[in-house]
């Protein structure tokens, strides 16, 4: 069975220079089975409603300005999963959820960045389910666990967003080795939770956690990791490190 994922997809030159994030999907992305299909839940994709991507082709989404030439030539086109979506759309539905078929959406960043570097070759089909972020953490574990049984049917689970995302307080200059020290408190403290498996007090992280606000001022990039730990099982990391000295780029495996 295949497991969940949490993936810190950073900023989008990610694309361009992966550095030890990109070493780290790729090597991930070998040692799993292959997947039949891919599900992300993307930090970049808000929505007021329950929506999923359903068109037979995919494409990236260049959703971001100011960056190098380079990065907008960059493509990905993975087939879509049009069954599969009206699967999902199905089983959610039958918990009284309600869900909307998206035939135009196309992937963005948070989606194409990080699968590019997993599976280059794009020939995985893929779709992505939206994120209701005024729903808090409590929905996407629900939503996690409505499609968790997909695991065993050869779909991989990701959910993308980053384990600390204060855009705000980014030291351009720091190095790899230096990281802000409420920033590591923050990550430490999330891992420790999930390690415990301790579901009321990740719920509610932002009164709990050690300089919460401050490591998400919004909690978009967040929400993501419960989805991923609802689909999951066993918890591990598969990857730490930290960007600019405030963002984590931690990588999380469930299951």
């Amino acid at each position: 069975m295949l497991p969940s994922l949490f993936i810190s997809h950073g900023s989008p030159m990610v694309a361009l220079h992966s550095g030890d994030t990109g070493r780290a999907l790729a090597r991930l992305a070998g040692e799993l089975p292959r997947p039949k299909a891919i599900l992300v839940v993307s930090a970049h994709w808000e929505s007021a409603d329950l929506r999923i991507t359903s068109a037979p082709r995919q494409e990236a989404w260049h959703d971001f300005y100011g960056f190098p030439p380079a990065l907008y030539a960059l493509d990905y086109e993975p087939p879509g999963a049009p069954a599969l979506a009206l699967e999902i759309l199905e089983r959610l539905e039958d918990d009284g959820l309600v869900v909307h078929l998206d035939p135009q959406r196309p992937l963005d960043h948070g989606a194409w960045v990080p699968l590019r570097l997993m599976y280059p070759e794009a020939d995985i089909p893929v779709l992505q389910l939206s994120l209701p972020s005024q729903h808090g953490p409590a929905l996407q574990t629900r939503l996690g666990r409505l499609l968790g049984e997909l695991r065993g049917q050869g779909v991989l689970l990701i959910g993308s967003g980053s384990i600390t995302h204060n855009l705000g307080e980014l030291d351009w200059h720091a190095g790899p080795e230096m990281v802000e020290p409420w920033a590591r408190e923050f990550r430490d403290w999330l891992v420790a939770r999930l390690a415990a498996d301790d579901e009321a007090a990740l719920h509610d992280y932002r009164r709990q956690a050690p300089w919460a606000v401050r490591s998400h001022p919004s909690d978009e990039h967040l929400l993501p990791l419960f989805f991923a730990r609802g689909a999951g099982g066993a918890f591990a990391v598969e990857y730490a490190g930290f960007s600019k000295a405030t963002i984590a780029m931690d990588i999380y495996r469930f299951g």
